[in-house]
């Protein structure tokens, strides 16, 4: 079992294996200064290849919901080859409510009761993730480069039908990257077979932001389009930077 270093204020968390499964228990208050040390936590959880991870949050209290993003950071840093699925577990209305407002359940699904949870294991610990990484050059010709990774290995996982969006989406990003960062823009593809993620993530810790739709006229900017075209996009801050996501359905087409 171990612990963050707890104090006023400070955020516990607790881990342990219960038959291959890696269940956290997650107590205190969520901020800005503590959220890395969870998301390592998490990660390290996956890493040490567990058949599923659970993460008990009942005690845990989120003043701002930003720092929520914690563990969407934590699941887009996964290793490519850790694909056992993650859960939340929280017997608190109001968090529940505040972890699918800031998307969190696009990512890990949230029970009310670990019974619950572990029930829905059954069926999660079925599924095929399919994931890959690539590291893109810091010039225009990783809009090209990824682009093509994208369309290549869609079709290699059977999912043809995301390509068209997701072509759109990843050129937004890795187009973001070049033009606002100077970064080299470091790309993650994921599909279940229900949606896809396009994650693209930079060495800039300021947030990717909408700019604001104009008074008159229509809004073409990137963010805006990638905005229309998917389920869900967010920018949460990683141990380096930034990364940048959006999750696409099949009812996302062009």
């Amino acid at each position: 079992m171990s612990a963050l270093a707890e104090s006023p204020g400070s955020l516990a968390v607790e881990t342990r294996t219960d038959q291959s499964v890696a269940i956290l228990t997650v107590a205190g208050v969520l901020d800005a200064s503590n959220s890395a040390a969870l998301r390592d936590s998490i990660k390290k959880a996956a890493l040490d290849q567990p058949s599923a991870v659970i993460i008990d949050v009942t005690g845990l209290r989120v003043p701002a919901e930003s720092a929520l993003s914690a563990f969407i950071s934590a699941y887009l840093q996964l290793d490519s080859q850790t694909t056992a699925p993650i859960v939340l577990v929280c017997g608190q209305r109001a968090t529940r409510d505040a972890l699918t407002q800031a998307e969190v359940t696009r990512f890990m699904p949230v029970y009310a009761t670990q019974k619950s949870a572990t029930k829905a294991l059954e069926k999660l610990t079925r599924r095929t993730i399919y994931r890959a990484d690539a590291q893109l050059p810091a010039n225009l010709t990783s809009l090209r480069e990824s682009r093509r990774l994208v369309r290549e290995w869609l079709t290699e996982w059977g999912r043809p039908t995301f390509i068209p969006v997701a072509l759109v989406v990843v050129n937004v990003f890795v187009e973001n990257v070049l033009e606002h960062t100077g970064s080299i823009p470091a790309m993650r593809i994921e599909t279940d077979g229900a949606s896809a993620t396009i994650a693209v993530s930079d060495e800039s810790t300021a947030p990717a932001q909408r700019l604001p739709s104009p008074a008159q006229g229509i809004d073409v900017s990137g963010l805006a389009i990638v905005d229309a075209l998917s389920r869900a996009w967010g920018s949460t801050p990683t141990s380096s930077g930034k990364t940048v996501w959006a999750v696409i359905g099949p009812e996302n087409q062009l």
